[in-house]
């Protein structure tokens, strides 16, 4: 039996399994709700990790290209961006996929180990393109911070100009 062949057997727990370990990077409380909560619209973030992740998943199994992921792992990384993440905690929920699959994988092993590590290293090059993503969030915030900032202190400056020209 192949290892494609093998996760997609196990295709429901596995992604269920992958979805368990990156909620609990959450708080417990957060992880709790983010867990028991399945409406979409009372849950968008649980919602949005279990659709991408799912894509995630499908995509390997397909041989996509990696190019074709930016936009799923955008969806979940601008999620993990604006939390209280490290950069590398943010990304790790790519590595955790490599977790899940050993250990449902593990009782099954017949001779696919080199698949696995072929796998493995799709995996590796999807967290490499979610680092760059989340960089370039972090990117974006820090620059609507630093705009938000310059135009305050533009509109100061302003005030403060106006009103020392109106007094003399």
């Amino acid at each position: 039996m192949k290892l494609n062949d093998i996760l997609l057997a196990d295709r429901k727990s596995i992604i269920s399994r992958w979805l368990d370990l990156i909620l609990n990077t959450y708080p417990v409380g957060a992880a709790d709700i983010l867990k028991r909560e399945k409406n979409q619209f009372a849950n968008p973030v649980g919602h949005t990790m279990a659709k991408g992740i799912e894509d995630i998943f499908d995509g390997i199994l397909q041989g996509n290209e990696l190019d074709k992921f930016s936009p799923v792992l955008d969806s979940i990384i601008r999620i993990r961006a604006v939390q209280e993440f490290t950069p590398s905690q943010a990304v790790s929920f790519i590595f955790l996929l490599k977790q899940a699959i050993r250990e449902e994988v593990k009782a099954k092993n017949n001779g696919i180990f080199e698949e696995l590590l072929s796998l493995e290293s799709k995996i590796d090059n999807l967290a490499a393109i979610s680092f760059d993503i989340f960089m370039q969030c972090r990117e974006k915030v820090y620059e609507i911070k630093a705009n938000e900032v310059r135009n305050m202190t533009s509109r100061f400056l302003e005030s403060n100009c106006c009103s020392d020209s109106q007094e003399d």
